[in-house]
């Protein structure tokens, strides 16, 4: 949203200035063609990228989804809430908060809903370590496709194991209050790159001396 907000803030204070420019409240001449086309050619940049963004926010296609996994080559979709923290607020492998978990998975896929299924709850990496499962659904069908569960996570890393029944097992890589590294990563990428549009923006109006000219003018 705020990369959004940037955005139209600086499409804003160009599209002004050039306006004024056309409307001749200035003594001096328009900008020179080669500036105008250079002005054009990021705002060209900015118009395509502002979509992209939009688009990065918005719905994201069921395959594409960071919650959805196949299990045995059916669909599954995992969501945990913690409403004693953030009462609205859904989580899928980042969880921000320890204590009280309720997990939810969704059989996508319906023929998922006709066989038992069964969810382990384990900390660490490694899917052996029976010592160390927090917490586990046995095996049972649910043809309303919906498995719910409650577990008490402590700050670390855990794995929902998914396991049908005739079917491989698949799970969860769940980070409780650890930073995410590869997904800071690319949410920087937009407010990174916007600034780089901006800063370009920037340097090609600074080497305009008739705007310059014009700006000093107005302000005296």
């Amino acid at each position: 949203m705020l990369t959004l907000m940037l955005v139209l803030v600086a499409l804003s204070v160009v599209a002004c200035a050039m306006y004024r420019v056309r409307l001749g409240v200035s003594p001096i001449r328009p900008t020179p063609r080669t500036l105008f086309r250079r002005v054009n050619g990021s705002l060209l940049v900015l118009t395509i990228l502002l979509p992209v963004m939009a688009n990065a926010h918005g719905t994201v296609a069921l395959e594409d989804d960071p919650c959805v996994q196949r299990v045995g080559g059916n669909l599954v979709h995992f969501n945990a809430y913690q409403p004693q923290h953030e009462p609205k607020a859904q989580y899928c492998t980042d969880i921000p908060g320890e204590g009280d978990t309720f997990l939810v998975v969704d059989l996508v896929d319906p023929t998922l809903r006709s066989v038992p299924v069964g969810v382990r709850v384990i900390r660490g990496m490694s899917e052996t370590a029976e010592g160390e499962t927090v917490a586990t659904w046995p095996p049972a069908p649910h043809p309303d496709g919906v498995l719910r569960g409650e577990a008490k996570l402590a700050k670390g890393l855990y794995q929902v194991i998914i396991t049908p029944e005739g079917f491989s097992p698949s799970s969860y890589l769940l980070r409780v209050q650890q930073i995410n590294y590869s997904n800071v990563g690319r949410q920087a990428i937009g407010p990174l790159t916007l600034l780089l549009l901006l800063a370009l923006l920037g340097y090609e109006v600074s080497k305009s001396t008739r705007l310059r000219e014009w700006w000093v003018s107005g302000r005296t």
